[in-house]
């Protein structure tokens, strides 16, 4: 028996319960260190702890793959990709564009979903539903850069090489942003954005997100192209042509 919408709704709202008390609270925040600042507080903590319940109990024979509590069984069929909150930075900032990440693993290819506003792919087709009810999700036509809103979370993660494809990019674009980490993806799958271009993420910072843009009709790989499961630098499109300039670029 795999997951359904429902159970996708228990998880995100046990998540939701830790998190939204703790926004704007004034909490603790702690760097798990590293090359830059890597703040987590207790709500990463215990929401992740409440979600992984939840999968325990009703999928004992699943995988976990998390951000704050380890990982088990990541050569099972299925294996959870939780991020429990994606934007910790925005969210100790009371900054309301973070989310919660909640995907599944079908042998090695994501095969549903990602929560948030909320956002969710179920193999086919993408959906949302907040305060203005509920739609299919659809990204734009963007075809090209010139015509294209972009989005980075932040310009100085890029180094040396990298940062100057980035800029090229950037400077090519019609309208460029940053920010809103999770957010920009969500932003792009709903038709409101182009582009988004990262580097240095972590499998559980792009797993969820994949079949939302996807089953969307946008395209999402690594710089090189390849598939974007186990996160580094990514590129996500609204539409073929535009991945394909961008991509050209980015490797130039």
């Amino acid at each position: 028996m795999l997951p359904d919408r429902t159970f996708f709704d228990r998880l995100a709202d046990a998540a939701k319960a830790e998190t939204l008390p703790r926004f704007r609270s004034g909490l603790r925040v702690v760097d798990k260190g590293g090359q830059y600042y890597d703040p987590v507080t207790e709500g990463d903590q215990l929401a992740e702890a409440a979600i992984r319940g939840l999968i325990e109990q009703a999928f004992p024979d699943h995988g976990i793959l998390g951000e704050e509590h380890g990982s088990i069984g990541l050569d099972r069929e299925f294996v959870w990709v939780i991020d429990p909150i994606d934007g910790t930075r925005a969210f100790i900032s009371g900054v309301p564009v973070w989310g919660t990440l909640i995907g599944l693993y079908h042998n090695g290819r994501i095969d549903q979903p990602f929560t948030g506003e909320r956002y969710f792919a179920d193999g086919e087709r993408s959906h949302y539903r907040g305060p203005d009810g509920e739609r299919l999700l659809k990204t734009s036509r963007c075809d090209s850069l010139s015509n294209a809103i972009m989005f980075t979370t932040s310009p100085h993660l890029f180094k040396d090489e990298d940062e100057r494809r980035y800029r090229e990019v950037e400077g090519r674009s019609r309208l460029f942003r940053y920010g809103t980490d999770c957010y920009a993806y969500a932003l792009l799958a709903a038709g409101h954005v182009d582009l988004v271009v990262e580097n240095s993420l972590k499998p559980y910072d792009v797993g969820a997100l994949i079949p939302v843009i996807e089953q969307a009709g946008g395209i999402i790989t690594t710089w090189d192209g390849g598939r974007p499961e186990m996160g580094g630098s990514i590129c996500a499109a609204a539409t073929p042509e535009l991945h394909a300039e961008v991509l050209e670029i980015l490797n130039a």
